[in-house]
């Protein structure tokens, strides 16, 4: 009923509101679990192209969902907390960390206690909707959920619909890099020399040709089998909940990073991770036995032998599965590993003469282990920035980040090239052709990442170092930018700030930008952006550090950045009564100028420019996400000309 009055009230004012944007709806109902016991259930219905976040997102993300219930006036008791569905992981580019949202449809539900004779609860969401182009600013909607009105309903979760292509590609993507790592722990001194002798026991035990291709399938399919159970075994452990929130929970990454430290130092040979040697006694006696059971044992042995070479691939992989959300993420990435293992195992044993085109076990088998430790370490480190960046506590910022991957990488590449030796190594008398690619390889990436020490973007790993922000200087290690048409530190006036990394003078306030143009006779650019806005970022990013753009940012307008996710409290003097909300006051400073857009520009989507001359006049028409340079640039030339 209130976005009813409010649309109504934006008529009257306006005769037309073409552009303000409505495109989620939100319904309640009720569930009756007993005579003072329900569940509340929110629906949100959201247009073709919209996304709602979910009520997890990192710190540094999107403004995330929220439910306000007053237990007192409503005299009721939580239990529990908000439940939402699985929705969408997506591993965002701008933001550098994985987000939760939902398409099409969105279902909340909170189980409640009722004190005394009620028949109606009121509630409030908070939330923020964006599709590929903007964002709608952060928006409050009150809600009531009639409990006389009770029935037992039953939605599809709309998660699993066969239009989920970025669940799809999360889980293709954990598909593959476990098939990979699969193919790399064969390649380690514990798994590599079984192979023969898994060969001779189907040798063996198979009287016939078909009887041994029989087994050997059998053989594959119980390792499959295995590490599959695995992965369902932590998926029941955690569920899809608790899997979406380890991305941005401080203690598990925390916990994350040291586990991969042990790993990464067991790979370089400081000590071996094994189970107890029972377990592998124990198992092959029952394999000894023959039979289907006698082969899935087998290949449970397999799996144990090879503890030490393969349990810190398969702890990495299911870190790594666990914190992309997905509950199923673990089982794809157990299925994907165990594959890798599986085919080579069961070729080898269906086909003994095959064995001649293997390589002879070596200390490249050692070599390898290494590498694989040195990636480990280098893995860790993004565990613990994750944490440091939702702390804020600025202990891991770009440059250290960067500057421990070289000493990694840098590190590796000397040990491929022979000047480093570790415990289980042996003597090196020449350096093969295979690891001096290797070697090579591992210099060039470290040669790569030294310009990020001052302030290169390094788009070929920018999903692992914090953001450019997120440093001691955005323009690398001990340098400032200063140049042709900028501003001094001691030349900023009052109310402005230099934006980061290319100084762009800016204001935050309007009044005091405004001030600013007509005393330096520019005109105004009005930035209508949001901390939490992946498309301002984008523009930012992309079009704002073109030449051509950016010059003019710097010499021809006065540019005013105006966040309508800005969640700081306005002074008490300049609370006012919203106009677009009756009953409603104006608290924040975001509300202040995602009311100012709403009113006087018809629209409240992100991000939203105008150029305007002294008098607040538009030179032009106001444009919003623009992702062409050139036809950015001729509108901002456009309006400036206008303004001469």
């Amino acid at each position: 009923m209130k976005k009813i009055i409010t649309i109504l009230i934006l008529i009257i004012s306006f005769g037309t509101i073409a552009q303000i944007q409505d495109p989620i709806k939100w319904n309640t109902s009720v569930e009756k679990i007993s005579d003072n016991e329900f569940t509340l259930i929110a629906k949100a219905t959201l247009e073709k192209g919209w996304h709602l976040y979910s009520q997890n997102v990192p710190e540094d993300g999107p403004i995330p969902t929220a439910f306000y219930f007053n237990e007192t006036k409503n005299s009721i008791q939580k239990i529990g907390t908000t439940i939402e569905e699985e929705g969408h992981t997506v591993d965002d580019k701008v933001f550098g960390m994985k987000i939760k949202f939902f398409e099409d449809s969105a279902i909340f539900k909170q189980r409640i206690k009722v004190n005394g004779d009620k028949s109606i609860v009121y509630g409030t969401v908070e939330f923020m909707v964006c599709d590929d182009t903007q964002c709608m600013a952060p928006t409050e909607v009150d809600l009531e959920f009639k409990l006389s009105s009770t029935s037992n309903i039953t939605y599809v979760d709309t998660s699993t619909s066969s239009n989920n292509s970025s669940s799809n590609k999360g889980l293709l993507s954990i598909f593959l890099i476990a098939f990979l790592s699969g193919f790399a722990a064969l390649l380690t001194p514990c798994v590599f020399p079984m192979i023969p002798m898994t060969v001779s026991f189907f040798t063996k035990q198979s009287k016939s040709k078909a009887a041994g291709i029989r087994n050997a399938i059998i053989y594959g399919l119980s390792i499959i089998v295995i590490y599959v159970l695995l992965g369902v075994l932590v998926s029941l452990l955690f569920g899809a909940d608790a899997l979406n929130a380890l991305s941005t929970n401080v203690w598990f990454n925390v916990v994350f990073f040291v586990l991969l430290l042990v790993f990464a130092a067991s790979f370089l040979g400081a000590f071996e991770i094994m189970l107890p040697n029972s377990w592998a006694n124990k198992v092959d006696s029952q394999a000894d036995k023959g039979g289907l059971i006698g082969i899935f044992f087998m290949a449970l042995a397999l799996a144990i032998v090879s503890f030490s070479c393969t349990g810190p691939i398969v702890g990495t992989l299911l870190v790594e599965a666990a914190a992309g959300g997905s509950q199923i993420g673990p089982i794809v990435g157990m299925l994907g590993f165990s594959t890798a293992i599986a085919i080579p195992f069961t070729l080898f044993a269906a086909f003994p003469g095959w064995l001649n085109s293997l390589p002879k076990s070596g200390g490249w088998l050692n070599t390898v282990k290494v590498v694989l430790g040195f990636l480990e370490l280098a893995l860790a480190f993004k565990f613990l920035s994750n944490a440091d960046l939702v702390l804020q506590l600025h202990w891991l910022e770009r440059e250290v980040f960067i500057a421990i991957w070289i000493a990694i990488f840098g590190t590796l590449t000397l040990y491929l090239f022979g000047k480093i030796q570790l415990p289980h190594d042996s003597p090196l008398k020449h350096i093969s052709v295979g690891r001096l690619s290797l070697g090579m390889f591992s210099l060039t990436f470290t040669l790569y990442m030294l310009p990020g020490l001052w302030g290169a973007p390094l788009n070929l790993i920018s999903a692992f170092p914090p953001p450019q922000h997120y440093s001691e200087s955005p323009y690398g290690v001990g340098f400032m930018k200063l140049g042709s048409g900028e501003v001094s530190h001691s030349d900023i006036p009052d109310g402005a700030h230099l934006m980061a990394p290319h100084n762009i003078l800016a204001f935050n306030d309007y009044d005091k930008g405004l001030a600013y143009a007509k005393k330096v006779s520019k005109p105004v650019m009005i930035d209508f952006t949001g901390h939490a806005c992946v498309n301002c970022r984008k523009m930012e990013q992309n079009v704002w550090v073109k030449p051509n753009v950016l010059k003019m940012l710097k010499n021809d307008v006065v540019l005013i950045s105006l966040y309508v996710d800005d969640k700081r409290p306005l002074k008490e003097s300049e609370i006012v009564d919203s106009k677009l909300k009756l009953g409603k006051k104006l608290k924040y400073i975001g509300q202040k100028w995602s009311e100012l857009q709403a009113i006087k520009y018809k629209t409240n989507t992100q991000p939203f420019y105008v150029l305007m001359d002294h008098n607040e006049v538009n030179l032009n028409k106001p444009v919003a996400y623009t992702p062409d340079v050139d036809k950015y640039f001729n509108w901002m030339k456009e309006g400036i000309a206008n303004f001469k």
